[in-house]
């Protein structure tokens, strides 16, 4: 099983290392090929994802990928910024599908901003369209107004079969949790996604064992903190999917937590925490590596088919989590701080 390995900027470097030498516990066959992304890319050939690194993308199984981002690229133009990395990846390997699970373990409760009754036992899936929307949308960009001065316009749209398309991955995710699907848009203001309402309403007409319903975007923001455990699989577009996802994740106590898949039509995919590259703890050890180990599990079952190993991990997770095992960014009082080679050491030694 070959593994493109990006471990990008920040403490990518550090969360990909310690998660590879977890997957190294499990006694599969992995060959692991690394190659520089984001601000590395920049550094190494001019440009955030480099022509080597996009081949070894393509030519792997599935992408085990960092995180991307540091302040010394601000100044760099749009096209030069250690972001578009991922934007070019997800483009040029047609990742249509972000899959961001949002699970609260009983052992985090206590750590979520919500209190513990609103969060225990929360088990939520946001499948988010990946490739449309207002972040592809043409046209785009900064022209003169005719009132003076300069407007910034960009295009939001989707087309019937991206929607479709989508719709066929929450649906058959919901077949295998708990049979609901959530289709989050904006239909009482935009076209798009008048459109969108309408699709997911005919497709969840071809799949009657799966119960459909519509939330408006603003609304289904508010019942993430008011009550999320009402949520099995939330289907979205691009841009409001990136924004809830980041808002669910909060619930579970830490972004540190929270892994995420981008697949393709046959699941292939690249695997990924949702936090940042965190440049101001880079290199001090602390970072939370679980999110990453977490994704290298969706990886195991998604793309390398390897459900049994994926459970395996994510059990080990669990088991550290309830041995007291804590990073920075999760613990709390009566519980043990250790470092990000500590805590993957932790779910190595559980496995």
């Amino acid at each position: 099983m070959k593994i493109a390995v990006l471990p990008g900027d920040g403490i990518g470097k550090e969360i990909v290392a310690e998660t590879i030498g977890v997957l190294a516990r499990l006694e599969l066959k992995f060959e692991f090929e690394e190659a520089p992304v984001g601000g590395a890319g920049y550094e190494a050939s001019g440009h955030p994802l480099p022509e080597k690194t996009l081949a070894l993308a393509k030519q792997a199984d599935a992408i085990l990928f960092g995180a991307v981002g540091d302040p010394r690229y601000d100044a760099l133009e749009s096209a030069k910024r250690p972001e578009q990395a991922i934007l070019g990846l997800r483009k040029a390997l047609a990742l249509f599908a972000n899959l961001r699970p949002a699970r609260v373990y009983e052992e985090l409760a206590a750590a979520s901003t919500l209190r513990p009754e609103i969060v225990a036992g929360l088990d939520i899936l946001i499948v988010r369209e990946l490739t449309g929307d207002i972040y592809f949308g043409e046209p785009k960009g900064i022209r003169p107004h005719a009132s003076g001065g300069r407007e910034g316009f960009d295009t939001m749209r989707y087309s019937e079969a991206e929607i479709r398309r989508i719709a066929g991955v929450g649906f058959e995710a919901a077949r295998k949790r708990g049979k609901k699907v959530c289709s989050v848009d904006k239909a009482n203001v935009l076209e798009t996604s008048r459109l969108w309402r309408e699709v997911m309403t005919a497709e969840g007409e071809k799949n009657p064992d799966i119960e459909l319903s519509h939330m408006y975007v603003d609304n289904c923001a508010m019942q993430l903190v008011r009550n999320p455990k009402q949520f099995d699989v939330i289907v979205t577009g691009n841009l409001f999917g990136d924004i809830l996802s980041d808002e669910a994740s909060m619930l579970t106590g830490s972004i540190g937590m929270l892994p995420s898949a981008s697949l393709d039509a046959n699941n292939k995919g690249l695997y990924e925490p949702i936090h940042g590259s965190a440049p101001d703890i880079a290199g001090k050890g602390v970072a939370n590596p679980l999110a990453t180990i977490l994704s290298a599990a969706l990886m195991l079952r998604y793309s390398l088919h390897q459900g049994a190993a994926a459970e395996r991990l994510e059990r080990a997770v669990k088991l550290t989590l309830r041995d007291g095992y804590r990073t920075a960014d999760i613990y709390t009082a009566g519980t043990r701080k250790v470092s990000t080679a500590a805590m993957a050491d932790a779910v190595a030694e559980r496995l």
